[in-house]
């Protein structure tokens, strides 16, 4: 493990639930803290003072802020798990509800604080286990949508395998861009265009 890997690893992982709960606790904490204050002055003081822990004790947990927005990069990340892609509806001329189902769980996971959201894209270090859920989060996910491509009758690419890498590229980064500074577009009109030129890409419209 490389010193930068090192500096980002959390010191503690916890067994014991009451352990486990003050660790959440420095997370819920910081996350409130980088969102009010920023990344800069969201210093582990303020954090520890927020979660009404010692400073000695966030520190048995990580080394240094850095280890906490990388730790909360990863929950995000890992909370984006496409949980109802199995519900859909995949019958003739429902192309365009399932693209929506996909844009707008992709919406709905980027929605609860924009500003940490920017601050995860602009400050977070990507530590080994970072790099590790990004790389799974995004296997599973194209899984998800190449499934999906394969059983609906409406669609009519080609190849499966790159479609579905480009729709998830390109859902996921867009999102993340316009989540991260929402006064740019409205997300409905967002969401509108974007289920849009997805849905005529997979039917191969001209």
């Amino acid at each position: 493990m490389s010193s930068a890997d090192r500096r980002l690893q959390p010191r503690r992982r916890p067994r014991q639930v009451r352990a486990e709960l003050t660790r959440d606790r420095i997370l819920t904490a910081a996350a409130h803290v980088f969102a009010e204050y920023g990344y800069a002055a969201g210093t582990t003081n303020r954090i520890a003072e927020r979660a009404r822990v010692s400073i000695g004790s966030l520190y048995q947990y990580f080394p240094n802020k850095d280890a906490i927005l990388a730790e909360l990069l990863v929950r995000h990340i890992d909370r984006g798990t496409w949980a109802q892609a199995d519900e859909l509806d995949l019958s003739p001329g429902s192309l365009e509800a399932t693209v929506r189902a996909l844009v707008r769980d992709a919406i709905d996971n980027h929605r609860d604080d924009p500003q940490l959201l920017r601050i995860m894209i602009e400050e977070a270090s990507f530590s080994q286990e970072v790099i590790d859920t990004i790389e799974r989060h995004g296997r599973n996910r194209v899984g998800q949508v190449r499934d999906l491509l394969a059983r609906h009758p409406d669609v009519r690419v080609r190849d499966l395998d790159t479609a579905a890498e480009l729709i998830v590229t390109t859902v996921e980064m867009n999102t993340h861009m316009l989540m991260a500074d929402p006064r740019t577009i409205p997300v409905e009109t967002f969401g509108n265009e974007l289920v849009a030129m997805v849905t005529r890409y997979l039917r191969g419209d001209q």
